[in-house]
């Protein structure tokens, strides 16, 4: 079953979950390789588009420190709304927008940061372009991206165990979104369409992702991600059920205890 629309629907419990559960699963030691991109050079304001609950922000605060503007937005007010919750910097602004229409003027950040989210995008090429605009001469574009779910274990162990929940119609939400968005060659090409000429850098960044317990990545995707919405529209009452599948799967794959899984992204920069 596939559902643009509720591929980007974080509300409802999703933005605690997703805090709470994915961000120290997976998206923190991405967080912090994008900051020190950011800090590697002298930057005054910085706009962060699809901030989600602020994990990025959180770290770009600690990189940059307490006197550079941040502007975290995200389409989805309820992820802002939490992560304006987790922790209190003065110089963050959180905002709502849309990243294919920035309320920005031009020119007007020395670097623009967006993590794990261009491959929600409905018009990447039109992103980038608002991402180029807002963008000072010289300044730097930093984001992200998800390797193929092949090369990300816990993510692929969990949409493969979803076949045998949901046997006519598995849910794909982490193959086709999250994981849908890795050939380098397109990335470039799109960066491209959207007015950037320099040429991109792209970084194949592995890393490791831990948990106590199988149940917390089986919670983390099937609870956490939009993966829940296309659960629920197929059978609500089955969420339990589909995500205590997911925890056997990783603990038949990884262990009943701690485990241990391989995550892998593409890091990239470009400057306007």
């Amino acid at each position: 079953m596939k559902d643009p629309q509720s591929d980007k629907s974080f509300s409802g419990s999703i933005p605690e979950l997703y805090d709470t559960y994915l961000t120290p699963l997976i998206f923190e030691p991405y967080a912090q390789h994008l900051a020190l991109r950011v800090s590697e050079e002298s930057v005054s304001r910085v706009l962060e588009i699809a901030a989600g609950t602020g994990v990025v922000t959180r770290a770009m605060v600690d990189e940059l420190g307490p006197g550079v503007p941040i502007f975290a937005t995200d389409l989805n007010q309820p992820m802002l709304d939490y992560g304006a919750t987790v922790r209190a910097d003065p110089n963050v602004v959180w905002r709502q927008a849309d990243a294919l229409a920035l309320p920005f003027e031009d020119e007007s950040f020395d670097a623009v940061v967006c993590q794990f989210a261009v491959m929600f995008f409905p018009d990447r090429a039109k992103a980038y372009s608002e991402a180029r605009r807002v963008l000072k001469r010289g300044g730097q574009y930093h984001f992200n991206v998800w390797d193929n779910i092949e090369e990300n274990e816990f993510a692929d162990t969990v949409t493969n165990s979803l076949a045998d929940v949901f046997p006519t119609s598995p849910p794909r939400f982490l193959a086709r979104t999250p994981h849908g968005y890795s050939n380098i060659d397109e990335i470039a090409s799109d960066l491209k369409k959207g007015g950037f000429t320099a040429t991109p850098s792209f970084d194949t960044v592995e890393a490791r992702s831990k948990a106590s317990h199988p149940s917390i990545p089986a919670i983390a995707y099937c609870q956490g991600t939009p993966l829940r919405n296309e659960i629920e529209a197929q059978d609500a009452s089955l969420l339990e059920h589909a995500t205590g599948v997911a925890a056997s799967a990783i603990a038949k794959h990884f262990g009943t205890g701690v485990v241990d899984g391989k995550i892998q992204a593409h890091v990239i920069s470009i400057r306007a």
